[in-house]
C-alpha cells in the first residue's frame, strides 16, 4: 500500500510538473509588433510611481491632449494595440501601461498592493509623472474599477472618463438586486493560494485561452496575438500577482456608506454581448454621474476593444474631442 501511495505522489509530482512546464513562453517582444503592423513609433519607458515603477508604452505627439488607456484582466498594455494608430493619427498622446502586477511593471507579492486604492493612487502618479496635469482616461474590465476609483478620488486628474461595461463602485446603491453573483465562481476560484496560478498554466495556457477565444467574437485572439498575451502572463511569475486583484478585492471590499458621485463627464460604453458583467448594472451606474452618457454599442462582446477597435476610437475621438483628424 505504502509504495501505491508513493507511485501515485510520484505521477501526481511529474503531472504536475509536466503541467507547470508546459505554460513556459518565450519573452515576445509587443512593441516590435505593433510597431510593424502600424507603422507608429512607440516610446517605452518604465516609470516610478509611489513604491512601484510601471511599463509604460506612449504613442502620439509628444503635446497632444494625453489619453491614459487601462487594461483589465488578463490583458497587459498590448490589449488596446487596435486603438493606437488611430488615437494617435486623431493627433493625442496616448499613454499605455502594463498596470501594477502585469506584463514588464513591478508584481509586489503582498495581496494588500492590489487594493484598488493603490491602483487609484498609481494612475494619478502616472499621468503627474509623465507631465501631465490631467488625461482622459479609458477602461474597460478591472481597468474600469481603476479608473472609477482615480475618477473618484483624483478628479483632477481626469478630463474625462470612458469605460467599457465596467459598473461604479457604489452601483448597489442604486440597484441593489442585481445579477453580479452569475459570474462569482470565478472570483471565489481566484481566493484557493497558489492553484489558480499553477492550473492557469497547464496545456500551454489552455484553460484561459479558451476562455478568451470562447467570450469573444470568432478571431477577436488569433494565435499570434494569443501568444504575445502568453509571453505576459508567464512573464516573472506576473498571472499570479494578476490573480491578487481579485484576492485583494475580497480581503479589502469596497466600503459601504454614502455613494460618491462621478463629477466629471463619463461616457459609459455597454457591449451587448458582455459574458461577465451584467449590463443592468452598468447602465446604472449613469445614476451616480453628474454628467454622464451611455452608449448600447449593440455588438460586442466583453473585449470589444479587441473586436472593433476602430470604432471604439471613433467613440472616443467624439466623446473626447479631437485635436486634429477624426480616425
Amino acid at each position: 500500500m505504502r509504495r501505491v501511495l508513493l507511485l501515485a505522489a510520484a505521477g501526481l509530482a511529474l503531472a504536475i510538473g509536466i503541467g507547470h512546464w508546459s505554460g513556459n513562453q518565450p519573452r515576445l517582444d509587443a512593441v516590435t509588433a505593433v510597431q510593424l503592423d502600424t507603422g507608429i513609433l512607440l516610446d517605452e519607458r518604465r516609470v516610478r510611481v509611489g513604491d512601484v515603477t510601471l511599463h509604460v508604452v506612449q504613442a502620439g505627439p509628444a503635446g497632444g491632449p494625453p489619453i491614459l488607456l487601462l487594461h483589465g484582466f488578463p490583458e497587459f498594455w498590448y490589449a488596446w494595440e487596435g486603438v493606437i494608430e488611430p488615437l494617435t493619427r486623431a493627433g493625442f498622446r496616448v499613454i499605455a501601461p502594463d498596470q501594477r502586477g502585469y506584463g514588464d511593471s513591478d508584481k509586489p507579492r503582498d495581496v494588500a498592493a492590489y487594493r484598488v486604492d493603490r491602483l487609484g493612487d498609481d494612475a494619478a502618479a502616472l499621468v503627474a509623472a509623465l507631465g501631465h496635469d490631467d488625461a482622459y482616461v479609458v477602461a474597460q474590465d478591472w481597468g474600469g474599477g481603476v479608473a472609477w476609483n482615480l475618477a473618484l478620488r483624483h478628479p483632477e486628474r481626469v478630463r474625462k472618463l470612458a469605460v467599457i461595461d465596467t459598473p461604479h463602485p457604489d452601483v448597489r446603491s442604486v440597484l441593489p438586486r442585481s445579477g453580479e453573483q452569475k459570474t462569482s465562481w470565478y472570483r471565489t476560484f481566484f481566493q484557493i493560494p497558489w492553484l489558480p496560478e499553477e492550473v492557469g498554466r497547464w496545456g500551454d495556457w489552455y484553460l484561459l485561452s479558451k476562455a478568451l477565444r470562447d467570450s469573444a467574437q470568432p478571431n477577436a485572439f488569433p494565435d499570434y496575438k494569443l501568444a504575445l498575451w502568453k509571453s505576459a502572463w508567464d512573464r516573472d511569475g506576473a498571472f499570479g500577482t494578476m490573480v491578487n486583484w481579485y484576492r485583494a478585492a475580497f480581503r479589502f471590499p469596497h466600503p459601504d456608506g454614502e455613494p460618491v458621485r462621478a463629477r466629471v463627464p463619463v461616457l459609459v460604453l455597454l457591449a451587448a454581448n458582455d459574458a461577465f458583467i451584467p449590463s443592468d448594472m452598468t447602465r446604472a451606474s449613469l445614476a451616480l454621474c453628474d454628467d454622464g452618457r451611455l452608449v448600447e454599442l449593440g455588438s460586442g462582446t466583453h473585449w470589444f476593444a479587441q473586436e472593433d477597435p476602430r470604432r471604439l476610437a471613433t467613440l472616443l475621438v467624439d466623446f473626447f474631442g479631437a485635436p486634429g483628424a477624426t480616425p
